[in-house]
């Protein structure tokens, strides 16, 4: 029998239907919140994005609520199920939502214990605050694009995830509401969040931030340890066209892997500025003499910080991954059976192998609106008068 889920008990009313808002939901919902997106009726919500089916977990675990909020009744309706919730979870632009009188101020004097967080690019005030991005954009001025690779062009490569989505402003906005239903233990009151997605970015940046900041000394790609200084941190191609990553930054790692590519006169010039093209040379000299997979099997289990850089198709089916379990059957929804990622963050349940998904056209909405006290009558109206679906 599995445990109860962390956040078990918890209501979570998710207003975004894409970005890191809805990575943030997922992650709660994982963790075992009662998550409730909140969308209008399909016939007013040609604005908002409708993601892939199968997009953020498919909705594993959700709930649907489908209301006008622009309507005096679907906003009254809607405010009385956040009188009830714990969490509120918002990525309109800045002031939108209190303009349409759902914002943090017209939710907590129903609910003090609301933690209501507002997820925006570039935070609720300052120069930028109403300027539209997206993932690219916020790498751009966090520092991430100017840190990362260069292209043939000498430009900053594309990245090949949605690092700001998922990690600057998804994770970023988990984090603060968990702290804030921690200390909602002591205070009894709930709290306003700020969450902006260039400042998540700046917090992982904060190796190359804060050495400029402390020193002067400005990083970049190629001058660092960890942006292509040393040989002992790259990338190598093998003979049958795939990649390595090695990352031995450690003396002794570095040693087992110069042994193991028969290069031992390397091993006391690491770190040694002059030898770095030489020392990448016999590297791909070497590393071009097998298959990939052939030097992970050798090196990977001697210390040596060897990885194969997999492409998608190849890393759903590593022996790793499966028996840790990370990826699970998901049925139903009108497309059939899929695999998809399991909820992999520590702590999740990973008991379940399969998972069941509604049809993006089902809802709770008449449950909700029943829960909060709203009767049959009420609803229909609102259902004939296109407030709800």
């Amino acid at each position: 029998m599995s445990p109860t889920p962390h956040l078990d008990g918890f209501t979570v009313l998710d207003l975004s239907s894409v970005g890191p808002a809805s990575r943030c939901s997922r992650i709660l919902a994982d963790y075992g919140a009662t998550v409730v997106k909140v969308g209008p009726p399909p016939r007013k919500s040609a604005a908002q994005i409708q993601p892939p089916y199968y997009s953020y977990g498919a909705g594993r675990g959700m709930k649907r609520l489908q209301i006008d909020l622009k309507a005096p009744d679907g906003k009254a309706a809607f405010l009385r199920i956040a009188a009830g919730a714990d969490v509120l979870i918002e990525s309109f632009r800045p002031g939108v939502a209190a303009r349409m009188g759902i914002g943090y101020e017209d939710v907590r004097k129903l609910n003090e214990r609301i933690v209501y967080c507002s997820t925006s690019g570039y935070g609720q005030d300052g120069p930028h605050a109403r300027w539209a991005g997206h993932d690219l954009n916020y790498l751009a001025v966090g520092g991430f694009l100017g840190m990362s690779g260069r292209r043939e062009d000498g430009g900053p490569a594309l990245p090949g995830a949605t690092v700001a989505d998922s990690a600057g402003g998804g994770m970023h906005a988990a984090i603060a509401i968990l702290a804030a239903l921690l200390r909602r233990v002591v205070t009894a009151k709930g709290e306003y969040l700020d969450v902006s997605v260039a400042e998540g970015v700046l917090s992982f940046m904060s190796l190359y931030v804060d050495q400029y900041l402390a020193t002067g000394e400005q990083p970049s790609p190629g001058r660092d340890m960890l942006t292509g200084r040393y040989a002992c941190y790259d990338l190598y191609q093998a003979r049958d066209g795939k990649w390595l990553a090695v990352g031995a930054i450690e003396p002794a790692f570095f040693a087992n892997l110069c042994r193991g590519l028969g290069l031992d006169r390397w091993i006391a010039h690491q770190l040694d500025d002059a030898c770095q093209d030489e020392i990448r040379a016999d590297f791909r000299h070497a590393f071009v003499a097998r298959d990939r997979d052939a030097w992970v099997a050798e090196l990977a289990p001697r210390d040596t910080c060897v990885a194969p850089v997999y492409a998608i198709p190849e890393l759903v089916e590593d022996p790793q991954f499966r028996v840790r379990r990370v990826f699970v059957t998901a049925e139903g929804g009108g497309h059939g059976s899929f695999r998809q990622l399991a909820a992999v963050l520590a702590g999740e349940d990973r008991t379940a192998t399969t998972y069941h998904v509604r049809d993006g056209a089902v809802t709770d909405t008449e449950a909700l609106l029943r829960g909060v006290g709203l009767t049959q009558q009420e609803i229909e109206k609102m259902r004939r008068d296109g407030v709800v679906a």
